[in-house]
């Protein structure tokens, strides 16, 4: 063997060994630093679990809380579906209303596959006339979780009806297409699908797009409403590519003021399906929308696809917004102060402030980031979180790390 062949051969074996060395130390440095992590997650602020204003109670997304199950008793996705709306019951009790006057639900699962096994669960609680709700693959805030849940009631008095467009089939899973309650109809989260027999529109964006948005047409009409009568929506998207091609499909819905909005990357619960669509509307009362101000005070430019925030009666519904600092790297801390400057300047233009947020739903791209951006969240909100949820989930922006949707009173 010749000097240069043995060379080569020691220098390779140095290589791999260090290379060795290196991913053992990684794993070691990674297994230290997991304990420090899950314990920030432990101590994050937790949002308030309730809120009442104007007939309604907003709840803070529930998780199953952790459990040492025996060793014949699987904590599976039945078992933590029944903890978590144990809880919610528990919480709508202590609010002055139940489950029976749920609203609507949005339901954040940690795997598809969970998706039948929590609908069995589901329709015991809700046999009848079931509320409104959203489903969609994120990520969660609690190791082991496989479910989190947030929900709105109406309170006694309030008037509570399901809706159902009249050449329609029954929704395939239990939950109904809309809610009417008051002035406000919630409809659930909407995808591809025709309504007279329930099977998938497949196509591009721009067809599935423009199918919810007929779905949506024809839920609204039933219940007496129109496109010009919703406040909000929040739009899941199973690829961030597919967002221009959805703005365009979306915008010509509205021919004015289109409503406040959020728009994520999760997963949902059927591969043939490429965005999922989440509206409220509100009916009656005057309809402001409100473009987000300037850092300097000077009126913002309207979005062609959102506005700032829509304001109606004593509520008024705000956009999810980012805090890029073009320039800067990105910091979820600082993102979080931002987007809280933006949407401070947004909902004083329409008459609140931060006492009056009634509801919020916080997305952070990794849970890593999510103790700097709640507790900068709980330092602007008077240092006690709202009512909220925390969801992990992909941005439309690459450098986003965090992005903040509030509903506030006045």
């Amino acid at each position: 063997m010749s000097y240069s062949t043995r060379r080569r051969i020691v220098l390779g074996s140095v290589v791999m060994v260090a290379a060795a060395q290196l991913a053992v130390s990684s794993r070691a440095a990674a297994e230290r630093a997991r304990p420090m992590q899950e314990e920030a997650i432990a101590a994050m602020p937790a949002f308030a679990p309730t809120a009442s204003h104007g007939g309604f109670v907003y709840v803070s997304g529930i998780l199953p809380g952790t459990r040492i199950a025996s060793a014949s008793e699987a904590d599976d996705i039945g078992s933590q579906t029944v903890r978590v709306l144990d809880e919610l019951s528990a919480r709508l009790a202590k609010a002055g209303t139940s489950l029976d006057r749920v609203v609507t639900l949005s339901v954040y699962l940690k795997r598809a596959e969970d998706f039948a096994a929590m609908n069995q669960v589901w329709a015991k609680y809700w046999p009848t006339d079931p509320p409104s709700r959203t489903t969609v693959i994120a990520g969660l805030p609690q190791p082991g979780a496989l479910i989190q849940v947030a929900a709105v009631a109406a309170a006694p008095g309030t008037p509570r009806q399901t809706i159902h467009p009249k050449a329609w089939l029954k929704s395939p899973s239990p939950y109904s297409y809309a809610v009417k309650s008051g002035d406000t109809l919630f409809l659930a989260g909407l995808v591809a699908r025709r309504g007279a027999d329930n099977t998938a529109v497949t196509g591009d964006i721009a067809v599935q797009t423009r199918t919810i948005l007929e779905n949506a047409r024809a839920i609204l009409a039933e219940a007496g409403f129109g496109f010009n009568e919703v406040v909000s929506a929040r739009v899941f998207l199973t690829d961030v590519a597919n967002f221009a091609g959805m703005n365009e499909a979306y915008r010509s819905a509205w021919d004015k003021a289109p409503p406040a909005r959020a728009t994520v990357i999760t997963g949902l619960m059927n591969s043939d399906y490429l965005v999922e669509i989440t509206f409220v509307a509100v009916k009656g009362g005057t309809r402001v929308a409100y473009t987000t101000p300037n850092t300097d005070g000077t009126a913002g430019v309207p979005n062609a696809n959102l506005s700032g925030a829509i304001g109606t009666g004593r509520r008024l519904f705000a956009s999810g917004m980012l805090g890029i600092v073009p320039g800067k790297p990105p910091d979820a801390a600082e993102q979080t102060r931002q987007i809280l400057a933006r949407l401070g300047r947004t909902i004083a233009l329409g008459g609140a402030q931060w006492s009056n947020v009634i509801d919020s739903v916080v997305y952070v791209t990794d849970l890593g980031k999510a103790p700097a951006v709640l507790d900068a969240y709980r330092a602007q909100a008077g240092q006690r979180l709202p009512v909220g949820t925390l969801v992990i989930a992909g941005l439309v922006s690459p450098e986003g790390l965090a992005e903040i949707m509030l509903t506030t009173g006045k």
